[in-house]
Parts: structure tokens; C-alpha cells; sequence
């Protein structure tokens, strides 16, 4: 593979010998500029106008308490919807121009590969930025996870194309994975504490490196060879700060880890290469690549949250710094595969979010952004409110179902209704299937069930409470999904009662009402996450029992292992 990748950069020409040559494509962006995507995407828009509309017209109010429940809901939904439409509209922004090019046809320096024989080591070729040799540090940021998933990071990350330095900065203090580092050739870190988190670990890696650019892959996040050839070339601006890569996914096989993963495929596919044209796409965290000197003029990676991505994103740009996301998939990781991962991960970005919010609003004149950035910001500190939102909207049909209290005026017949709301649901619908190739269920649950996550995280910011965090395929005991999500649990059965005070009660009246629907509805979707739970539970249960069978027949295989143990021992102390 590596001699294949020498020979072709030997045998294809330069793009850019010719500054007249036009830019090379760039596919991840052509889905992002495609006409039909832009179509769906106005038609979406004014969906949304026209359903704003018809909510605010003082003749379709029904009465004031659903009324105003529907319209704080939908007055935080439709903002956001607006503002994303907006951001999706501007995604065909390509951030490579000529210097990029440029830089990546001079990363490397084809004579000198040749002259110390590293034609099959890609990993020893020395990279160039403006005919200066540079340096890259690759660090991996552990904490407890399994030591198989560790391993494929770490051999991986070793083996990338470009000259650079692999350290592992490890939170978790494992003699394991001190060992597996120096097994696989990369270099260990420990700290005595764990102040600072994931931030404090990599600003103390920072303390003790010297690397022009250093690089964050968490431990789950296996990068291909090219990480390095399609982000470094970046840095020829002098002003770039970071690159961001997309966090892509390869353990797509149940309920929970697809929805986690295809809520985030718009985002990356489509937010972040929009924000580009703003100058605001922020780092997530993984799979990006920084500029040290850009990292020092903030202060380090900043520590004083759990999200300290966006945090220090939004340092960045408030000094000037441009950042870059580019759509192109350069490492595969792990999504959350069950109810407490997602539950801790989705607590701890919604808390750094409403930190934003109400610590750091971006829209004050104190915040050095430019007014495109203040928006884009602005949607980041507030789009967990959307998921707050469904829990108003759980609560309308009940309202209907048992104190006869309407959200909008009776006199409305059913199509004018859904008329006005296909307008603005049916059309975001459209745009997510097209967006991502069918209509995921699984989204619409998340989205639908979630709201005890974030009201958590907002009282959490609030009050500035802390919370113990938990990192995706960190080891350890297994816990019941339902020690998680018992809101959710207790929510599905007050709906299910509804539900068929609602089936009596309509019986009764000769006719089956909106209300009826609205809540059966949410009552199937609040099902399916409780049988999804149940479903990991009994694997939970299955997974423990084979464990627990599995154990004596280990200790009963390790009675005769003292004996070897100390032949071995003896005969590698001799041999040292």
C-alpha cells in the first residue's frame, strides 16, 4: 500500500505547476451544492414562515395555556429551524483554494524519501509547509476504555502517512496501556491528577511536547493514513487555527447507536461545511488537528467546562483565528450503543451548551465576533432547548384529553391543520430524508424521548452543578438502562393511561379528535424507547449471567499459574 501510494505521487503531475489550472473537485462538497437539496431547502423555509404565521394569527388561538405551551415550543423550533436553513444554504462552501492545493502537491519531499529509503515507511516521511520542514504530535486521550479499542487507535495513528510523534495521554493510569504503547511504538503519558478532564490531560501533553501542530483522536476513533496528507496542507494560511474532520461511525447496529449517529449526520454533513463560510465551525473535540501557537494565544485548551471544544473554539475566534471543517471522513469511531452512554454524552454536551448561554452570551457587545459568528454561536448555546421543546408538547393532548383545553381554535377543520403543519414537520421530514437517504425512526425517537436529558442539563448549568462523565466504551460494571431513563418510563405510562381515557372518551362521542392521534402518537414513540430498553436490559442480564459462568472456569484454569509465572519471570530477569 505504501509503495502504491509512493509511485503515484512520483508518476502524477503537480495540480498546481500551473496557477491557471482550476481546483481539483472536491466530492464530500458536491452534495452539499446539488440544486434539488437547495429547492427542498427554500421550500422548507417558507414552510416554516407560513406555519409561523398561522400559529401568531390571534384568530386560530385556542386557549391560553396549550396556546402558549405550543408557541414557546414552536417559537424555539422554528428559530432554529430557520437559522439551520439558513447555515445548510450556505454549505457549498469549499475551504481548499490554491494555497491548499499547493501546499499538499509540496508536503512531501520525493528526493529526500528516496534518499533515506522510506519509499514502503510513509509514517517516516518528513512533511513541508512552504519548503519548512514540520512537526506533528498525534495525541490519543484515554480514560478506561477497552484495550482492544485502544490498540486499533494506536496502531493506526502510528502508522499514518507524514513524520510525527504518537503519544498516548492516559487519564485512566493503566500499566496496560503503558505497556501496549511501548508495544506499538508510541509514547506514554500519566498525569498524578485528573484536573481538567479531557482538556487538562491534553494541556498537560502540550506542557511537556513541542510539535508545531498536534493532533485529538479520542480512544475509539481509529484515523485512516490520510489523515495527516488532507490537513496539514491547511496550515500554509497562517491564520488557521484548526481543522476539523467529521466523526463518522461504524457501529451502526441498533436502535440507540443509530439513532445517535444519524442525528449527527446532517450536522456534519451539512452545519458544519455551512458555518465554514462564517468562519465558524468549531472543533468537537476528535479527529482535528491544531495549530500550537494558536492553542498558546488562548491560554491552552480551555478547562473550565466539559465541552471545552466549543469553549475554546469560541476563544479562538474571538481572537481572530480562522478555523476549517472539512466533510471528508478520515477516522471511524464509536457512537453510543446504549441508554446510559447516550444519556451521560448527550448530558454533557447539553450543559456546555447552556454554559454558553448563560455565562457567555455570544449576541453581547462584549464578545469580539463578527455578527455572522454571534448567530452561528448563538444557535450552538441554544439548540438544546429544542430538545426541552417536546416535553411542552407531550403535555397539549393531555390537556385536550381531560380538562377539554384546546391549543387552537375549534372552528379549524383537519385539513386546514395539517395543511399548515406538512408545511413546516412535513417538509423538514423531506429534507432529512433526502439529507440522509430514507426516513429514520430512530432520529425521531431520540429526538422525541431526550427532553429529561436536557432539562437535567439546563438545571445542571443553572445551578453549576457537576457531574460525574463518562466516556464512550469506558469499562466497567454494566448498569441497568432503566436507572437512566425512568422519566421516560413513568412519561409512557401517564401516556398510555391518556391514550385510553382518550379511546373512551372519543367512543362516546361518535367521532376520534386530533388529541386522540396526537397522543397515541407519542405514546408509541415513548413505547418503542422503553422496549428498546428492555431489550438491552435483557442483553445486559444474558452478558453478566455468561460472565458470571465464565469465571470459575478462569480461576480454576489460573491454579497452576504461579509455577510458570515465576520460570518466566526468572528467564526474562536473566535475560535483562
Amino acid at each position: 500500500m505504501a509503495t502504491t501510494t509512493f509511485n503515484r505521487l512520483m508518476t502524477e503531475p503537480r495540480r498546481t505547476d500551473n496557477p491557471s489550472t482550476a481546483p481539483a473537485r472536491n466530492p464530500e462538497n458536491e452534495a452539499a451544492q446539488s440544486p434539488s437539496l437547495m429547492l427542498l431547502v427554500l421550500l422548507a423555509s417558507a414552510g416554516i414562515l407560513v406555519y409561523a404565521v398561522f400559529l401568531l394569527d390571534p384568530a386560530n388561538r385556542g386557549d391560553w395555556l396549550p396556546y402558549s405551551m405550543v408557541i414557546v415550543a414552536e417559537v424555539v423550533l422554528i428559530t432554529q429551524a430557520l437559522l439551520s436553513m439558513w447555515t445548510i444554504l450556505s454549505s457549498g462552501h469549499n475551504p481548499r483554494g490554491f494555497a491548499f492545493h499547493h501546499a499538499q502537491d509540496t508536503l512531501y519531499d520525493m528526493a529526500e524519501i528516496i534518499r533515506r529509503r522510506a519509499e514502503s515507511a510513509p509514517e517516516q516521511w518528513r512533511m513541508y509547509i512552504k519548503d519548512r520542514p514540520v512537526t506533528v504530535d498525534v495525541f490519543i486521550t484515554t480514560y478506561g476504555e477497552d484495550i482492544e479499542t485502544i490498540r486499533r487507535t494506536v496502531t493506526a495513528a502510528v502508522a499514518m502517512k507524514g513524520e510525527h510523534l504518537t503519544w498516548v495521554l492516559d487519564d485512566g493510569r493503566s500499566d496496560e496501556v503503558r505497556d501496549l504503547a511501548a508495544e506499538l511504538g508510541a509514547r506514554y503519558v500519566r498525569r498524578l491528577t485528573s484536573n481538567g478532564a479531557k482538556a487538562g490531560n491534553v494541556n498537560y501533553a502540550l506542557s511537556i511536547t513541542s510539535g508545531e501542530f498536534f493532533v485529538i483522536f479520542d480512544a475509539d476513533f481509529v484515523p485512516l493514513p490520510d489523515f495527516l496528507y488532507e490537513t496539514v496542507p491547511f496550515f500554509a494560511d497562517d491564520d488557521v487555527a484548526f481543522v476539523q474532520t467529521p466523526q463518522t461511525y461504524g457501529n451502526l447496529h441498533n436502535l440507540i447507536s443509530r439513532g445517535a449517529g444519524y442525528m449527527q449526520a446532517v450536522f456534519y454533513r451539512f452545519i458544519q461545511p455551512g458555518r465554514n463560510r462564517f468562519n465558524a465551525a468549531f472543533c468537537v473535540g476528535t479527529n482535528v488537528i491544531f495549530r500550537r501557537t494558536a492553542i498558546m494565544d488562548v491560554g491552552g485548551m480551555y478547562s473550565d467546562s466539559k465541552s471545552e471544544d466549543v469553549w475554546t473554539s469560541l476563544m479562538l475566534h474571538e481572537r481572530g483565528w480562522r478555523t476549517i471543517f472539512i466533510p471528508m471522513t478520515l477516522a471511524v469511531g464509536d457512537t453510543p450503543e446504549t441508554v446510559e452512554a447516550y444519556t451521560k454524552q448527550q448530558l454533557r454536551w447539553a450543559t456546555g451548551g447552556f454554559e454558553i448561554m448563560l455565562t457567555h452570551n455570544p449576541l453581547s457587545r462584549k464578545r469580539k465576533l463578527t455578527m455572522d459568528q454571534r448567530l452561528q454561536y448563538f444557535v450552538t448555546a441554544t439548540h438544546y432547548l429544542t430538545g426541552i421543546c417536546p416535553l411542552l408538547l407531550l403535555l397539549v393532548p393531555p390537556l385536550q384529553i381531560f380538562f377539554n383545553l384546546t391549543p387552537m381554535n375549534l372552528d379549524l377543520t383537519l385539513g386546514n391543520w395539517l395543511l399548515f403543519y406538512a408545511g413546516f414537520y412535513g417538509m423538514q421530514i423531506v429534507v432529512a430524508f433526502y439529507t440522509l437517504g430514507s426516513f429514520r425512526f430512530e432520529v425521531l425517537m431520540l429526538a422525541a424521548v431526550s427532553f429529561p436529558i436536557y432539562v437535567r442539563a439546563l438545571v445542571n448549568a443553572v445551578f453549576k452543578r457537576e457531574q460525574k462523565w463518562h466516556v464512550t466504551g469506558q469499562k466497567g460494571a454494566v448498569s441497568s438502562p432503566f436507572t437512566f431513563m425512568m422519566p421516560q418510563v413513568w412519561f409512557f405510562a401517564f401516556l398510555l393511561i391518556t391514550t385510553v381515557v382518550a379511546v373512551w372518551k372519543d367512543l362516546g362521542n361518535g367521532y376520534f379528535s386530533l388529541a386522540l392521534a396526537w397522543n397515541a402518537t407519542n405514546t408509541v414513540i415513548l413505547g418503542a424507547f422503553v422496549l428498546t430498553a428492555a431489550q438491552e436490559a435483557r442483553r445486559n442480564k444474558r452478558a453478566a449471567a455468561a460472565a458470571k459462568k465464565q469465571k470459575p472456569e478462569t480461576a480454576s484454569a489460573q491454579l497452576e499459574a504461579p509455577r510458570e509465572a515465576v520460570l518466566v519471570g526468572a528467564t526474562t530477569g536473566g535475560a535483562a
